[in-house]
């Protein structure tokens, strides 16, 4: 079990930036190019969304979002930002990796860049993403590959927090893997993700 203070760490992250948003206030890049996916009414949860910008994006297609989030000065943040878009969010505070995770609750599961996960904690945070699917429902994750720690462009500096495509493949064997797609982008995401980025997206749907 890890002891390292998630919360504190991000909220350190969060405040220093000040007004400015860490990532940005646009949806990731990823998350954007799957809209089709989206439609109003769908119940969306984003995992460790930070400041809110994925979470206020699905919401303005229309979804009913749930967000969580481990640093209040975060949801603190995402919340003005909700605001000022004029949508509503459920933002909650959680620690995903020891969190009661819903029950095949909602239609969609998004997860970017939530690379903080041990090699060791990663199997029980997924799992609990996959349960919170329902039948037929899909899971969104887009993350750094190892490629990532020779750009230093954003993400973790510890190789085992990367996604591989064989990682993911093997994790979701049980599920129709609509999208396994590794390849190197530039992003432009507040001053935390910005130049190219050795990335790679997943979209799966969970057996009915």
């Amino acid at each position: 079990m890890s002891t390292f203070d998630h919360e504190a760490f991000w909220s350190t992250r969060y405040r220093d930036a000040g007004e400015e948003y860490l990532f940005g206030t646009a949806p990731n890049k990823f998350l954007a190019a799957q809209a089709d996916y989206f439609s109003a009414g769908m119940r969306v949860l984003t995992v460790a969304d930070g400041e809110g910008r994925n979470a206020v994006w699905l919401a303005e297609q229309g979804c009913e979002v749930s967000a969580t989030e481990i640093s209040p000065v975060a949801l603190e943040k995402a919340a003005k930002l909700a605001h000022g878009r004029h949508v509503a969010v459920n933002f909650l505070q959680a620690d995903i990796l020891n969190w009661d995770w819903p029950q095949a609750e909602y239609d969609a599961v998004v997860g970017v860049f939530i690379q903080f996960a041990t090699a060791e904690e990663r199997p029980r945070q997924l799992a609990g993403m996959k349960q919170a699917v329902k039948p037929g429902g899909l899971l969104f994750l887009h993350g750094y590959t190892p490629k990532q720690l020779e750009y230093r462009t954003g993400g973790p500096s510890a190789v085992e927090n990367l996604y591989t495509e064989d990682l993911l493949r093997s994790t979701f064997a049980d599920w129709e893997i609509l999208t396994l797609h590794e390849h190197d982008d530039i992003l432009d995401e507040g001053s935390a993700h910005i130049g190219r980025s050795a990335v790679i997206d997943l979209v799966a749907r969970k057996p009915v």
